[in-house]
């Protein structure tokens, strides 16, 4: 799909990706759980194990929640990327060939098939868990089969910074103490209850600085895509027509607008919501309704939360620094483009 473009520099993403490589800093030693976590710890686990399973693709390997008992595996659509059939290992030691029935990259979900019955579905909690609340990660780390680790809901409504750039899903995530690694991904975050609370999605690693930094996709959100995958073959996304950007003080000095506050309309989709509604190349967000937006991922969160077809008002202002409201009428994203 073409668009209509304004060239932004791409110096305020790779700072993070830079951040992330090369950053260092001491990291304090864990404190040992208490007998009564320990035994919550262990109650789960036992229960959950059996939800669990290992997905093995060519490019590597990752982790998967039992979704149906007749052979539906969700995990991340970047577990299984490029790949159209894999390998599902069960914690009982039965390995089966497995085909990619559906996938959705907004949001890194994706449905697996396996031609097996009787199996253990995962249990979804709908609703959020509360900050501090014990959450038990099980998953395949560095391929480690059923690897069990435990926390705390850090926090919640987390959107990495500059994750934009590369992808959509890194935002409205749930952020945990309990450590999570390559090959986790896709694996089930469960509550004390044994029941799932979110789908393992990413990490920062020691190396930026950081001390246990975990992310996973809420359990609401992955059930509505999952039925929506498993019904339709695919999930419905509110699209505004636009690439959002980071603005800085110094694109904002390079493309000589009188302010640096909000996020940059990159470029415009031709005939879409955003060039309807009157937004141009060089357009600055400030405000999705009355929420307001300063970074790429903060507006593809007001996005994530929206249904196409539901009416948003955008306030930006253009290179003169008018403030102006339109309303624009979101549509169902056209495939994967921006």
């Amino acid at each position: 799909m073409t668009s209509w473009r304004v060239r932004v520099p791409a110096a305020a993403g790779a700072a993070v990706l830079l951040l992330l490589a090369s950053c260092t800093s001491p990291t304090p030693a864990p404190q040992p759980p208490s007998p009564q976590v320990t035994a919550g710890v262990v109650g789960v686990a036992s229960q959950a194990q059996p939800r669990v399973v290992k997905i093995l693709t060519p490019g590597g390997n990752g982790s998967g929640v039992v979704y149906t008992a007749d052979g539906l595996i969700l995990t991340n659509e970047h577990v299984v990327r490029g790949a159209s059939a894999v390998q599902v290992a069960f914690a009982d030691g039965q390995r089966l060939g497995g085909t990619v029935r559906a996938a959705d990259a907004v949001t890194d979900l994706a449905l697996v098939a396996v031609s097996r019955t009787g199996l253990p579905p995962a249990r979804f909690q709908a609703a959020l868990p509360q900050t501090g609340e014990l959450l038990i990660v099980i998953g395949s780390p560095l391929g480690f089969e059923n690897s069990v680790t435990a926390g705390v809901v850090s926090g919640l409504h987390r959107e990495i910074p500059g994750s934009a750039v590369e992808t959509q899903a890194l935002v409205d995530l749930i952020q945990t103490d309990a450590p999570i690694s390559p090959g986790s991904s896709g694996g089930g975050v469960f509550n004390a209850g044994g029941e799932v609370v979110g789908i393992s999605e990413a990490y920062i690693p020691p190396q930026a600085g950081a001390v246990s930094l975990g992310f996973a996709i809420p359990a609401a959100t992955a059930v509505d895509v999952a039925e929506q995958l498993r019904t339709t073959g695919r999930a419905r996304h509110a699209f505004a027509g636009l690439e959002p950007a980071q603005l800085t003080p110094q694109i904002a000095a390079q493309l000589r607008l009188s302010r640096s506050d909000g996020v940059i309309a990159a470029a415009i989709v031709p005939g879409g919501p955003a060039a309807t509604a009157g937004l141009r190349p060089g357009d600055v967000i400030t405000r999705v309704d009355d929420a307001v937006v300063a970074t790429p991922e903060e507006f593809l969160v007001q996005l994530r939360r929206r249904d196409p077809g539901q009416v948003i008002t955008l306030t930006f202002h253009g290179p003169d620094g008018r403030d102006v409201s339109a309303s624009l009428t979101l549509t169902d994203r056209p495939g994967l483009s921006s």
